[in-house]
């Protein structure tokens, strides 16, 4: 009988482990489940930080992601086209990325430094509404990134120490370089990562020489740091298939390339709106999984202006110009 009684205490402790281990597992599982509790959605809140993973984009689960958004224009002339109301149409639009223009010359920061506060500002306002926001260092009349190197160096120190935790942010480190080398670019680019990996190891976007166009010079001679993409440009109107194989090229050889400023005009940024070649880049920049933001949110009298000259500060769809219908499009697709 004691044998019995010993037996059953047993049976009855050995199952009270189980169900112990049991709920442990079940626990455990939660805690996995709790890294997901947001529902899977497009925007940051979901995507957390990003990385590379060979050549992709991928979020925080090594998913891979596209970004699709809008750039301002210069942030010294349509600033006030940065505000709640339009970021939030664009992000109803499917857009999670927005991109602040902020030239360096033509009245930018190197000519008035106080741009920086509006550039907070915005940051602000686009972590706010769960975007990705790349900060523009917008080179462009000053083709050598160096010609401003120190100014840079400061500025993308101030801005990677304040937002060092934030996984929105991409750096732009030079928009369009042109006139110059991949040499120069490259050395440039080197001491700027240098700056912000200090703070942060978020996605770094270095342009490329011929206004973002010549990305074969970094996919033979890439920078040999983490998390760094180059910049693609294009305007449809003069730019067509040659660019685009060019950057498929590139990108069998390795390198990654985010589309940070596209337009359907000519390359003035004016000149007509140029669809079908549009269609085409649209076609192959989804193909390929490349980000991309279109230019730009401002009601300018010209072609690539995604808002009609009539357009007050916060736009309506009955605001959008031809090209801003087409991008309208192109992000819901």
């Amino acid at each position: 009988m004691k044998k019995i009684i010993i037996l059953l205490c047993l049976c009855l402790f050995l199952s009270g482990c189980s169900k112990e281990k049991d709920k442990e597992n079940v626990i455990e599982k939660s805690d996995e489940e709790k890294e997901r509790e947001v529902v899977k959605n497009n925007f940051v809140s979901y995507n957390g930080p990003l990385k590379l993973k060979g050549n992709k984009l991928v979020n925080q689960y090594d998913e891979d992601i596209q970004l699709k958004g809008v750039s301002s224009h210069g942030l010294q002339w349509y600033q006030e086209f940065v505000n709640d109301e339009n970021i939030k149409t664009l992000k109803s639009f499917n857009s999670n990325v927005f991109r602040l223009a902020m030239y360096t010359k033509e009245g930018g920061y190197i000519d008035n430094p106080n741009i920086k506060d509006e550039v907070i500002k915005d940051i602000d306002l686009i972590i706010k509404n769960d975007l990705y926001v790349i900060v523009d260092w917008h080179i462009l009349s000053d083709g050598n990134p160096n010609t401003y190197k120190e100014e840079a160096k400061a500025f993308f120190e101030e801005i990677s120490s304040k937002y060092k935790d934030s996984p929105n942010i991409i750096y732009e480190i030079c928009n369009e370089p042109n006139n110059t080398s991949w040499e120069e670019i490259k050395n440039y680019a080197l001491e700027i990562i240098k700056v912000i990996r200090k703070n942060c190891n978020n996605i770094i976007i270095v342009g490329t020489n011929t206004w973002s166009q010549d990305v074969l010079d970094p996919a033979n001679e890439p920078i040999d740091e983490e998390n760094i993409m180059y910049a693609l440009h294009f305007y449809s109107g003069t730019h067509t298939d040659y660019l685009r194989q060019r950057a498929k090229e590139a990108l069998d050889k390795g390198i990654s390339l985010f589309v940070s400023e596209w337009g359907v005009s000519d390359a003035s940024g004016n000149g007509g709106v140029f669809l079908d070649e549009a269609s085409k880049w649209v076609d192959f920049m989804n193909e390929n999984n490349l980000s991309y933001v279109s230019w730009s949110l401002a009601n300018k009298d010209e072609s690539s202006a995604l808002l009609k000259p009539s357009s007050s500060n916060v736009f309506t769809e009955d605001d959008l110009s031809e090209a801003g219908l087409f991008v309208k499009d192109v992000l819901n697709s």
